[in-house]
């Protein structure tokens, strides 16, 4: 009766070479003197060492996938719940969001016309939080797969599918909370995991879907205070507008009551957007319009007050000031955006500076800034333009000039017999001015003209 190969390989001490023979097994190597190990001459280090096994490799892409979902569960809560500014230069949002506007810029650019590049940037702000949202939940499923993978090393693909790619569809399949029960965890531990990714997932969605209310009421709140101004300073808004209307109709000291409303906007500006950075990417209502057009016509109009308008007095400008420039400070850290080499000599020539001198006259608005006002006027420039074009540049919104442009209309002036109603309201504030100086048959002249007007609408 023939004995199993392997007891007669063990009897006899020999060891299969290839298929059909046999060979005599070699005999023990004994290390000594003219025998020295392979590895005498390593480091200490290097002799201790061994490849990697099948264990050890799952235990690296583990540790590698825990990494990987503590990051991105740091940055969620950063931006997501934690109430303050992140001082961490480098995080996933960030990273996300200058890749993605460059991208995006880049591709708006090539449009032709500027009402289409302006529709497609406005698109960015809501796009890329859904973006960021999707990013951030395939990550998670992602790692939480590949944790899942590492601590259940025995298990075997089902249907075909390669084990990694079955461990990341019931991770899906559990951060979602849809729970097929086609593939399920087989160890302890990856149980455990499982309980907690459900969990996660559960608190994800409810976190997102409480998050776009309050990110949209901050939005609202910041547009609110710019559709107000289109009738104050104009669209887009300047400060001469600004400064010249309250002067027109006898409201010049009430510019202190909205300057005052201004610092608490860009107080709450500075919050909200340092809290929340995408803000600064969501664009206003209309394409002259923006959060960065205001700020400066209001930091241009307290620079005007602080220098040389009369019968105002410069305290809250200087506090208005203050708090626009602060604004302008950290949203440019905050953005990573340099200040440019802008001297600002586009905005406000020697030219342009006379013919505000002229509108302040017409608007009959005391200008008392002595002979170096211009100059002085440069140098307050030069504290926060550069900063407000760097900004500019960045998020590609024009700035508005000191003057106001003659080819623009307001908002409110715009629609069905817009203009006539403009002129209506123009002629009634200056109604007691005309009279008190006696001009009647002009004043009487101006209204029947309207009449006319209105009567061929």
């Amino acid at each position: 009766m023939l004995q199993p190969i392997s007891s007669t390989i063990a009897s006899h001490g020999r060891w299969l070479v290839g298929p059909g023979t046999v060979s005599q097994a070699a005999a023990p190597v004994r290390l000594g003197r003219g025998n020295p190990a392979p590895t005498a001459g390593f480091p200490p280090w290097l002799r201790r060492w061994r490849p990697p096994g099948k264990n050890s490799l799952h235990q690296i892409v583990g540790v590698l996938a825990v990494i990987l979902l503590l990051l991105v569960l740091q940055d969620a809560f950063e931006v997501m719940l934690l109430p303050r500014r992140v001082e961490r230069r480098r995080r996933l949002m960030g990273v996300y969001f200058r890749l993605a506007w460059q991208a995006w810029s880049r591709l708006a650019n090539k449009l032709s016309g500027d009402r289409r590049r302006e529709s497609m940037l406005s698109h960015f702000g809501p796009l890329s939080m859904i973006g960021l949202f999707a990013l951030w939940a395939v990550v998670l499923i992602i790692g939480f797969g590949t944790l899942e993978w590492s601590l259940q090393p025995q298990v075997r693909a089902v249907g075909g599918l390669a084990p990694w790619i079955e461990q990341v569809y019931m991770s899906g399949v559990t951060f979602f909370t849809l729970g097929y029960g086609d593939v399920v965890p087989h160890t302890d531990l990856a149980r455990l995991v499982a309980v907690i990714e459900a969990g996660m997932g559960i608190g994800f969605i409810a976190i997102v879907i409480g998050y776009l209310p309050v990110l949209y009421q901050l939005f609202s709140r910041r547009e609110a205070h710019l559709i107000q101004l289109d009738a104050r300073a104009g669209s887009p808004p300047t400060a001469v507008a600004m400064l010249c209307r309250h002067a027109e109709a006898g409201g010049l000291a009430k510019l202190d009551e909205l300057l005052r409303e201004w610092e608490v906007w860009s107080a709450e500006l500075l919050e909200s957007h340092l809290s929340y950075p995408m803000l600064a990417y969501y664009r206003s209502q209309h394409d002259n319009q923006s959060w960065l057009a205001a700020l400066i016509a209001i930091m241009d109009c307290c620079a005007l007050i602080l220098i040389g308008v009369k019968d105002l007095q410069p305290l809250q400008a200087r506090m208005t000031f203050g708090m626009a420039r602060q604004v302008v400070v950290e949203m440019a850290r905050s953005l990573q955006s340099a200040p440019s080499r802008y001297d600002g000599g586009d905005r406000l020539s020697p030219e342009a500076f006379d013919l505000m001198l002229a509108h302040f006259a017409e608007a009959r608005l005391e200008w008392d800034g002595g002979p170096d006002a211009q100059s002085i006027l440069q140098a307050l420039r030069s504290t926060y333009e550069p900063l407000m074009d760097g900004l500019a540049r960045h998020l590609l919104l024009t700035l508005p000039g000191w003057l106001p442009d003659e080819h623009a209309t307001d908002h409110s002036a715009q629609g069905h017999r817009g203009l006539l109603a403009r002129r209506l309201i123009e002629e009634l504030v200056n109604r007691d001015s005309v009279g008190s100086e006696g001009n009647f048959t002009d004043a009487t002249n101006t209204w029947r003209k309207l009449r006319r007007q209105l009567r061929r609408k």
